[in-house]
């Protein structure tokens, strides 16, 4: 087996998961068949059609776009096996019962393809045993496949070797699923749960177990195991709302069931008023009442000890909020140790028996350290890992705390640490993370996929990653250059969220001019955001001091780095990932090339503040609404005009890369990357790539045929509309009246030509006319209070 090539896949089980990772490989362009059983009434595909069609409604969105859902073809177990004989991989998704999936084996073996990979995803059971229901020959292409809900976001899949599984067969998996499907991989023992599953449900029950010792509303809970401690908004209870409690249930018994020696056993059970809540049928997000509940407008809590719900009002206290505020990791979690409010004690508590718990089994759940650390971040979405959380906190001072708390009888088990815990400093160091296994450190996986990403996701005390070499800098951009390709110069924002001022436009056409004349080409790349627009405060202050000339004239400079990244004489690549708003979007819409991260957010949202974009976003538009009818004859410009209108007035921005694409602030021929960490890499790539084919800049466009006063008029209609409706505002009416005179190319007869020159200072005109208007400035002002959009 040389490569793992899925040209067509297969998922047994359309329930929420297997229709999920269904709808993943659909985004990744992997043409895949979704089987369920044979439904006994209509439609013998009902089932599975049903659970197709459901993606559409589901939220976060499964698919990058609604399209993909073309990619998934529906089927049934009793008409249709002989259509897995196409698929390359096959993944087995259906209920964690190990007897329905042991005859589902027997059933789908003899239409396996050979040579195709087959994969369960259970989420704990044991994967040694499912191979026990293959033929021999089979085995060495079967293995735990386990995703974490909902598959397209969360980053974890957990790989699981049987005894027979082909060490070839996991590596080209584990690379197919990295770089195709952008993915995390850990590789798991076969333990009941594995990795994440393991430790994160352990950490459910123990906080499950403190909220009843400390007598705490689960709503109290939720405000401190969320962000304040690096933890999901939905902290704890809420999450085993999103989980849903009938399936932590079977998690918690899947542990009962085979971990009798575990020294935590006697925990491993759900409260038994969650038991009461699944026979109620309220099992969480998935039947929209759970732990919590939505009384009209209000959220309810459920509150065991009156076994009824009540208004969700839960905080935390000012003496631990201010706790909380200590921002030495060491400092911080002794003070939380000390004090005696019942809150205070619950966080030392999680905290205290998670440790203990992962460091008494790390030996049996996993290769290393890093790989329980990853497991949680990615697949329970924990700023930082158990052992690189009591690392940062003082690795020796804790373990003497828990040590100390254990002879006292105060954790969830007896169990003693292990005696390498005292010998340590802490898990993780430059040359590797600690693997209990095997006493000695463990550096990463050489597979060399891994050698796409230049700046991988690190763990605390892992080596740094090379610097590259600095060719000029201002105080908020670098210019530099990467090993990989010393010939190409990388530009990276450095300002607070990636806004953009003076300095870094002034940095961009610095850049250019240095990347023209000593480098084959240039990168626009920082890890997310990519940047979040214009820099808002220095529009305000300059506005409220009415210095509109200096305010042209950074437009002007903000137009000129965007043209110097169109027009400049070598290829320009914009690597995107996460946001790109406003003129970041600007900034990304003019570069030769745009490698898009799928989790992209971008759009031209200045509308939302009151502006219109004047980076040169709208004269885009107008270009390419131009193009369209270029070689039509008797097209107007003005239908492909509306939809830029529709756009940019109501401030969309795009859900996904793919979306960019579609809604026009990418083009077709620009990369969709699922790996976020592998941007960098292929935007060298793919710029030496372009520098090799003899690129160069497109010739400047001239003769620009604009839909004009006729195009304004049309689009004042549609917004006399919405005024009479209620649906806007004056002002909102004034914002768009500026975006359709900058779309339209301003007050000319339709179909007048004009030039690229003319369309940038239309917009920029329109700006500035926005800029001077005292409701403008106040919903400048707001958004930089509140973050959030006013309406006036």
């Amino acid at each position: 087996m040389s490569s793992l090539i899925v040209r067509k896949a297969a998922v047994l089980g359309a329930g929420v998961m297997g229709a999920q990772i269904a709808a993943h490989m659909a985004n990744a362009d992997v043409p895949v068949v979704l089987f369920d059983l044979v439904s006994q009434q209509g439609d013998p595909n009902g089932l599975a059609n049903k659970a197709i069609e459901g993606l559409k409604k589901l939220t976060p969105a499964p698919l990058m776009d609604k399209e993909r859902i073309r990619f998934i073809d529906a089927a049934n177990f009793d008409q249709h096996l002989s259509l897995l004989a196409e698929c390359d991989l096959v993944i087995e998704a259906i209920a964690e019962k190990m007897e329905w999936k042991e005859d589902l084996y027997r059933k789908i073996i003899p239409f396996i393809k050979p040579g195709a990979v087959f994969a369960s995803n259970t989420s704990g059971l044991s994967i040694n045993r499912l191979s026990e229901n293959l033929p021999v020959e089979m085995r060495p292409r079967f293995c735990g496949i386990h995703f974490f809900n909902p598959p397209r976001y969360m980053r974890l899949v957990e790989i699981i070797a049987t005894r027979s599984s082909a060490p070839a067969m996991l590596d080209h998996l584990e690379t197919w699923l990295t770089s195709r499907l952008g993915k995390g991989v850990v590789r798991a023992r076969d333990t009941p749960n594995f990795v994440a599953n393991r430790v994160g449900v352990f950490s459910i029950l123990a906080v499950m177990h403190h909220t009843a010792r400390l007598g705490l509303g689960c709503d109290e809970v939720d405000a401190l195991t969320g962000p304040r401690i690096g933890r999901p908004k939905s902290a704890t209870f809420r999450t085993a709302d999103v989980i849903g409690l009938d399936t932590l249930n079977h998690v918690v018994k899947t542990m009962r069931d085979t971990l009798p020696s575990d020294p935590w056993f006697g925990h491993f059970n759900a409260p038994q008023w969650l038991h009461g809540l699944i026979e109620k049928g309220a099992l969480g997000q998935k039947t929209k009442t759970g732990i919590f509940t939505k009384v009209g407008k209000d959220i309810h809590v459920f509150d065991p000890a009156q076994g009824q719900y009540r208004p969700a009002t839960g905080s935390i206290a000012p003496e631990v909020a201010d706790l909380l505020k200590i921002t030495d990791p060491a400092l911080r979690l002794t003070a939380l140790r000390v004090d005696a409010h019942p809150q205070a004690q619950l966080l030392w508590s999680i905290f205290r028996d998670v440790f203990h718990y992962c460091a008494y089994h790390l030996a049996d759940i996993a290769d290393n350290a890093r790989d329980v650390d990853f497991a949680m971040r990615w697949g329970f979405g924990w700023n930082r890992g158990p052992f690189e959380t009591w690392q940062a906190a003082g690795w020796k001072a804790v373990a003497e705390a828990i040590r100390d708390d254990i002879a006292d009888g105060k954790t969830m088990s007896d169990a003693p640490l292990p005696a390498w815990v005292f010998n340590r400093e802490g898990m993780h160091e430059a040359t590797g993370s600690w693997s209990a296994a095997e006493q000695a450190l463990k550096p990463r996986s050489g597979l060399p996929v891994y050698q796409r990403q230049l700046y991988p996701e690190r763990v605390l005390g892992e080596a740094s990653d090379v610097t590259g070499n600095t060719i000029w800098e201002n105080e908020n951009v670098r210019l530099w250059t990467h090993p990989l390709d010393t010939g190409i110069a990388i530009l990276s924002i450095l300002s607070r969220m990636h806004t953009i001022g003076t300095p870094v436009l002034e940095g961009l056409l610095t850049a250019v001019a240095i990347a023209e004349t000593e480098y084959s080409g240039l990168v626009l790349w920082q890890e997310a955001p990519f940047s979040v627009g214009a820099n808002l405060r220095e529009f305000l202050e300059d506005s409220k001091a009415g210095k509109f000339d200096e305010l042209n004239n950074m437009l002007i400079k903000f137009q000129r780095a965007s043209m110097a990244l169109k027009y400049a004489q070598v290829p320009t690549v914009a690597a995107v990932e996460g946001l790109a708003l406003g003129g970041g979007c600007e900034l990304a819409m003019h570069a030769s090339h745009r490698l898009l991260a799928l989790e992209s957010s971008i759009g031209l949202v200045e509308p939302g503040v009151g502006l219109i974009p004047a980076g040169g976003g709208s004269k885009e538009f107008a270009l390419k609404a131009a193009e369209l009818v270029k070689f039509q004859a008797g097209v107007e410009v003005f239908p492909a005009i509306q939809s830029a209108f529709q756009t940019i007035f109501n401030a969309k921005k795009s859900g996904s890369g793919q979306e960019a694409r579609e809604m026009g602030f990418a083009k077709p021929s620009d990369d969709l990357v699922f790996h976020p960490k592998e941007l960098l890499y292929i935007a060298l790539r793919r710029v030496r790539a372009m520098a090799e084919a003899n690129y160069h800049p497109p010739m400047p466009a001239r003769n620009v045929a604009v839909a004009g006063r006729n195009g304004i008029a049309a689009l004042e209609l549609t917004l006399a509309k919405l005024q009479e409706e209620g649906s806007i505002s004056a002002h909102d009416y004034r914002v768009g009246r500026a975006v359709a005179v900058a779309l339209c190319g301003g007050d000319v007869e339709a179909g007048s030509q004009v030039s690229e020159e003319w369309l940038l200072e239309v917009e920029r005109r329109e700006f500035i006319a926005l800029l001077k208007t005292p409701e403008t400035q106040a919903r400048i002002q707001h958004m930089l209070e509140t973050g959030k959009p006013l309406r006036n």
